[in-house]
């Protein structure tokens, strides 16, 4: 069972609209195929009942309306008139799964609790609810009042209940106690129908769901992305992964390349971001980003795993950065049909672990840009700027500080201009101008990010010049625009002298 809608949307700054709520449960029973879902808590808003009622209405439509379950209480029917209300069928009934809940928030013995609950189940029974029944705060019942669980249980085996959902409401259990006490319920009960309804406040949420499973649990309760109160629910694609992976005895129908489409769509409409690191569905868990990996995965596929990003509709990528070897850049070249030989290779290299030295996020879609730069040297270099400082002040006109070695020698130049680019070249003509060299004029000057680019990393400045009468044209790269525009300028430099 799907629980995002109702469990999920206890993330602390949560609400989805009804059309959200919606489109995300037509995506959870007809492209993720869960079993069941849970929407809503009854009586909670009206926008909560005219989302129910929209899902509701389609689901009766397609078919799906006995799988389509809303939370419930113990109110002498008022949830469950609200439920018929909506359009609803199936209610979870939230009783008190500890001895602790039942004496101090309810103030009530067992049997009034029970007597209660039975009258509760008889009324949706009436009106053709079907019931199934939560044990609120059941891991610390089961730790501390386990006498007072076993009748509950006893009690619940005599009445018209469906399910019997056991939750780690705090999130508390250890993968030990999970099936321990899973195990203990179905030994006792076997012909009940148990689900488990894990939380993840000591991470430990995957691991107690795998436990239940061996212990012999009927069902889980899931959200998209772990979503849910305080540390939230054990998250979906890990738990299915997992069963898939680790558990074979086990069918179960839910479509894991649909997994990542759904992860993205709730991220969006909750605004809750995933982090890079989550499993199976964050943003770089099927990247590589060491040298040594990429070449291993070159030479037999050496870290590969079972976990294989097509299985959920995605793609491995070889990441750019300062731990990148050849062996990555060669990975991201063959995507754009790209080669290199190993000199070019290794230039191309250097500058991306340069980039990644500055901290710079390399992406596929600058490796063009990077290539085109690093062996854009058709000259021998006989100009350097060596160094330079630009300064901008409000009220101030900018102004450059420039040294450049012309061969063998070094000139340094201070002037002032438009701006910072205008100023450094301003300085380069006084430099020239004491050689009795003329520089070219600009004629064209365009800057632009690599289309495609998800990354900040890279800046490419071109600039046409006209010397005397031909016009070429130069390129600079680098995060900083007019830095960009430098190096370009140094290529022009470079090939009038040439």
């Amino acid at each position: 069972m799907d629980t995002t809608l109702r469990d999920g949307e206890q993330t602390s700054g949560v609400s989805f609209s009804s059309s959200e709520k919606l489109t995300i449960a037509k995506l959870l029973l007809e492209e993720l195929k869960v079993d069941r879902i849970e929407i809503a808590s009854a009586r909670v808003s009206e926008g909560e009942f005219q989302a129910v009622k929209a899902i509701t209405k389609w689901a009766e439509d397609e078919g799906f309306i006995d799988v389509v379950e809303v939370l419930t209480f113990v109110d002498n029917g008022v949830s469950i008139d609200w439920m018929i209300e909506a359009g609803a069928k199936v209610q979870n009934l939230l009783t008190k799964g500890s001895l602790n809940h039942l004496t101090y928030q309810l103030k009530k013995t067992p049997n009034q609790h029970f007597k209660e609950i039975s009258d509760t189940i008889e009324l949706a029974k009436q009106k053709g609810i079907e019931t199934n029944v939560y044990l609120e705060d059941w891991s610390n019942g089961m730790r501390n009042s386990k006498s007072y669980v076993l009748e509950f249980m006893s009690f619940l085996a005599t009445q018209p209940v469906k399910r019997i959902m056991l939750p780690d409401t705090l999130g508390v259990l250890t993968p030990r106690e999970s099936f321990e006490f899973v195990k203990e319920i179905r030994d006792a009960y076997p012909e009940l129908h148990l689900d488990f309804h894990a939380h993840n406040d000591y991470d430990l949420s995957v691991s107690n769901v795998m436990e239940a499973l061996k212990a012999g649990v009927d069902g889980l309760h899931l959200t998209i992305n772990g979503m849910g109160e305080r540390a939230g629910n054990a998250p979906m694609a890990s738990t299915i992964a997992v069963i898939n992976d680790f558990l074979p005895q086990i069918t179960i129908g839910v479509n894991e390349k649909v997994l990542y489409t759904v992860s993205k769509l709730v991220e969006n409409f909750t605004g809750v971001m995933i982090p890079s690191n989550k499993p199976i569905i964050g943003a770089n868990v099927f990247t590589q980003t060491a040298g040594i990996h990429a070449d291993g995965d070159n030479k037999k596929n050496l870290y590969f795993s079972d976990l294989m990003p097509e299985r959920f509709g995605r793609k491995r990528q070889y990441a750019l950065g300062k731990s990148s070897g050849k062996a990555n850049i060669q990975k991201n070249l063959q995507e754009l049909g790209l080669q290199l030989n190993d000199s070019d290779l290794k230039k191309v290299t250097q500058r991306i672990i340069e980039l990644g030295d500055k901290k710079q996020v390399v992406t596929k879609e600058d490796l063009p840009y990077i290539i085109s730069d690093v062996l854009d040297n058709s000259y021998e270099e006989k100009v350097k700027v060596n160094s330079y400082v630009l300064t901008h002040s409000k009220g101030l006109k900018p102004s450059t500080t420039v040294s450049i070695t012309i061969e063998s020698d070094t000139y340094e130049e201070n002037a002032q201009g438009d701006g910072q680019f205008d100023a450094f070249m301003n300085a380069i003509r006084h430099i020239f101008k004491r050689k009795k060299m003329t520089l070219p004029d600009l004629i064209d000057y365009a800057v632009r990010i690599p289309p495609g680019s998800r990354s900040d990393a890279l800046c490419e400045t071109i600039i046409t010049w006209k010397h005397p009468d031909k016009e070429f044209k130069t390129r600079g790269l680098d995060s900083d625009q007019t830095v960009s525009a430098i190096k370009a300028t140094e290529k022009m430099l470079n090939i009038i002298i040439n």
